[in-house]
This record gives C-alpha cells, structure tokens and sequence, in this order.
C-alpha cells in the first residue's frame, strides 16, 4: 500500500514538472463543483480491488493567491471488497475535508492541478465479511487525508470540466470491519466532475469596462480596475486610448499615460507628440517647453535646434533680450542670438534695427571710422561717413571747401561737407564757444570787402544755428582783407585769402 502512495506522489511531481504547455484556470474567484468517482478499496484483503465502488462529491472552491486554491467539500460513498472467500463487503463513508489546490501554470483552457487536504469522514460497515482475522468495529469517525492530481478543462465561459484522481489514507484499519494488519485503510478515486465558475467570462467584476475574457486575454488583472495602477481603468486604456493597461508608460517617454492624457493632452503612443526631436518627458520635466508645440516660445526656431545647435533659450523667444527674436536674430539679420550687442559698439542689436538703423553686425555702419555708438552719442549720423571726422580745435581752423557764390554771401551747396564737420565739432564739445571769422581778398574797398566778410561769417553762424547749436556758442565777425596768408597779387593767393576760420574762444 505505501508504494502505491509513495509512487502516487512521484506521478505528481512528474506531472507538474512536464505540464508547462499547459495553464490552469485561476482566474475565477469562486467556483463551485460536483464529482463522481469510482473507489477501489487499500485494505488487508488482497482482493479488495475485485470489487468497483463509488463516491459522490459536491465542493466549493476559492481563489486564495494566483497558484493556490482552497477547497471545501462533502460527499457519501460506498465503499466494497471482497475477503479473499468470495464474501463481499460493504462499508457507507461520509466524508468532509479541506484540501488545497495547487495550479502552478495559466492558461485560458486547460489547467492540471496537484491537491492535497484533511478531512474527517464518518463510517458504518453494512455488510460484514466473513473472514475474521483480527478485532472488529462496526462504525466510527476518523481522520483523512487525500492526495491526487486533477485537471480542469474550459467548456464554455462558465462550465469547467475537472477530471482528477488520488488516494485517500483513512486513520482507521476497521474501514472493512476487521483490522488485520499493521496499516491503516484507504481507497483510491478516479472520476469526472463539472465545475461551475463563479463568474463567467463575460463578467467585468471590476468595472473596468473589460469581460474576463478580454482580461484574460491580455493578461490584465480581472479583480483590479486599473492592473498597471497608472490612473486608467483597463478598459480605458484598450477602447479608447490604445495604450497598454499593463504599462504605466506605455510610450516609454517619460510620462505615465494618464499625465499624458489627462495633464499634458499628449499622445501617450508616441514618445515625441509634437516631433521636434525632443520626447515628452523631457519637454515637461528638464527642459519646461511645451511638448505639444516643436516651437515653444514661437521665435521660429525648434525646440531642440534651439538647445542643440544655437544654446538658445527655447522658452523664451528673446534669449538675449535685445529686442530681436531668436529666429529673427539667426535667419533674418545674422545676429547672434545670445549677445544683446552682436557687433560689440555698445547698442543693442534691437535698437540698431528698429530705431537706429544701423547694422547690428557691424560697430562701424557707415565705414566712416568712427563707431555707431560714438556717432549717436554726438549726434551725427552713423549712416553718413562723411560726419565722421572732426576738427582739431587746438588752433584756429581755415574751413576749407566753404565757399559763397561770387560778390555773395549766399554758401555753395559744395560748402555743406566741411560745415558738418563744424557742426560734429560743436556737437561733440557741447562747452566750447567759438568765433567765426570772415576774410576776403584785396579787391575792391576796404569797407565793400569788410562788410561782405562779416555778411559771409553771419551765414555760416546762422547755417549752425538752423543746426540746433545755441546762438550764444557762436559769434561771427568780418575782417575783411585783413590778415592775408598768401599773395593777392596771383589767383591762387586771392583764392586762398577768401576763407572762413573756425577759432575757439573759450
């Protein structure tokens, strides 16, 4: 008799071992079940197993953990033998145990199963054998204890098929009324059961908005709303967003699919939602842009072009704040859009566009040789290089090029380059006071000569004041022939005598 149980336990270790093609069902919460066996006696007769017997049996099983089962059942048996004098008996069995039930594998339809328990079950013997070889007891209650193997198989999303077998070690050697030998009795059970599951596959206990079957089906957990604890009911995540209710990211960006869905309004299927290089994850937590919008800050330039390739600010449309987009910086006026002053003449590149019109690129717009900046701080014009030169004010200054129409006093246009070379003079030393002086050459009278010098000197003072220079800077005065510097008895020298000079006075 132990051999037998002995290899019976080797069977299950061997079954258990090889059956990884298979998977049981053990998704169900609660299923019931009824099983009818037939039983072959394990006494001290040795031709007990010449006679057939059976058992009925209901149980009721629970989930306890993914692998494990408890079962609870209850059943009535006939239990007969022969005493080896072709005298039969017969002994009535109610049992009652407690078994667990181990199903190490998943699968939708086939599921192999090892089991094991304690039961109590109470005994009557009905017809005694004739073959005394011992003490006798006619009743009693005893412990149990089954072992087997089993198999459920799906037949449809409520109804299992279980066929299983297994011997049962009563605590008793009077089972056949006699005790006739050192071990107690027992019997071996091999049948068919059906098994009603406690829910079917077209449940959704957890109102995720998926069935069983759809769960079991994906792999989702049946019992939890939400398997990937993300904060999306499987359901939601299957139907309506095609995301992974197994993975709380399923994009892999970063983000969980619910922050995406219900945060960021992002695509919680695609890593990089706005496709500018950069994935979502990374827009949100390190670099703040805005993962909806490859251009965050709409300075025409890609997020991550801006962090890549210019080391702009991809958030803020003015990196340098200049005034200039960063777009508009790189692709319009080829600045640079992380210098407020490109070309280094102390004026922001914004106001050299908008309100300077000077090239940001260049410190010397004009090419006059005198910076942007330095023009506009003296007020003369960083567009015209003909302003840019000054006078020497260290001594008196012939304004040579200032000439009058002849016997007037009215300047030629040809006059107007050398007087904006006063003017910056003037400008750029806003102290000063300066006299200028009228002369003419030695023809005609003394008094005609005298009168158009100062007539000439009055319209270069009243050209600088048109200027905006102050009336009380300038004084002009005539000298007439007075104070020739060359011959007036050539042409050149009277050409040369005929001048305008510039003398600081203070």
């Amino acid at each position: 008799m132990h051999s037998r149980i002995f290899n019976l336990i080797l069977c299950n270790l061997i079954f258990l071992t090889f059956s990884n093609s298979f998977a049981q069902l053990n998704d169900y919460p609660i299923k019931i079940g009824i099983h009818a066996s037939g039983l072959l006696p394990e006494t001290d007769f040795k031709n007990d197993d010449l006679k057939l017997s059976f058992l009925g049996r209901a149980f009721l099983r629970f989930k306890v953990i993914d692998l494990i089962d408890l079962e609870a059942g209850a059943g009535y048996a006939r239990l007969a033998g022969e005493d080896g004098k072709n005298n039969y008996w017969e002994t009535s069995l109610i049992p009652a145990d407690l078994r667990l039930i181990l199903s190490p594998f998943n699968s939708k339809s086939v599921s192999p199963y090892a089991y094991g328990g304690i039961g109590y079950v109470k005994w009557n013997v009905k017809d005694k054998p004739s073959e005394l070889i011992g003490s006798t007891k006619e009743d009693g209650a005893d412990l149990y204890v089954p072992i087997g193997l089993g198999i459920e198989m799906k037949l449809s999303n409520s109804l299992l098929l279980d066929l299983s077998g297994g011997y049962n070690q009563i605590f008793s050697d009077y089972i056949n009324y006699v005790k006739g030998g050192d071990f107690n009795d027992g019997f071996w059970n091999l049948g068919l059961g059906l098994i009603f599951t406690g829910e079917g596959g077209s449940s959704d206990s957890d109102l995720d908005g998926l069935t069983r079957d759809q769960e079991l089906e994906l792999g989702t957990n049946p019992d939890i709303a939400d398997s990937d604890g993300d904060g999306l009911t499987d359901g939601l995540e299957f139907n309506q967003y095609k995301t992974d209710p197994l993975n709380t990211d399923s994009d892999g960006d970063g983000l969980t699919d619910n922050d995406e869905i219900k945060n960021y309004t992002t695509n919680p299927n695609i890593i990089d939602t706005d496709k500018d290089g950069l994935t979502d994850g990374d827009e949100i937590y390190k670099h703040q842009t805005d993962p909806l919008r490859e251009d965050s800050d709409i300075d025409g330039i890609k997020d991550k072009i801006e962090l890549d390739e210019f080391k702009t600010n991809p958030t803020n449309s003015d990196t340098d704040k200049d005034g200039l987009k960063d777009g508009d910086e790189i692709h319009k006026y080829k600045t640079d859009p992380t210098k407020q002053d490109t070309d280094g003449d102390e004026i922001f590149d914004g106001d050299e566009i908008f309100k300077y019109n000077t090239n940001p690129s260049k410190a010397d717009t004009d090419s006059g040789s005198v910076n942007d900046k330095v023009e506009i701080d003296r007020k003369t014009n960083p567009l015209n290089p003909e302003d840019d030169v000054v006078l020497d004010i260290a001594a008196p200054v012939i304004l040579e090029g200032v000439t009058f129409e002849t016997g007037s006093a009215e300047l030629t246009p040809e006059s107007e380059k050398m007087l904006l070379r006063v003017l910056n003079t003037l400008n750029i030393y806003p102290e000063i006071k300066v006299e200028i002086r009228g002369y003419t050459d030695n023809v005609g009278s003394a008094s005609k000569n005298l009168k158009l010098s100062q007539q000439r000197a009055n319209s270069v003072r009243y050209w600088l004041i048109n200027k905006g220079v102050l009336q009380d800077r300038v004084i002009s005065k005539g000298f007439g022939k007075e104070n020739p510097i060359a011959d007036n008895n050539t042409p050149e020298g009277k050409r040369l005598n005929r001048r305008i000079e510039f003398v600081k006075i203070n």
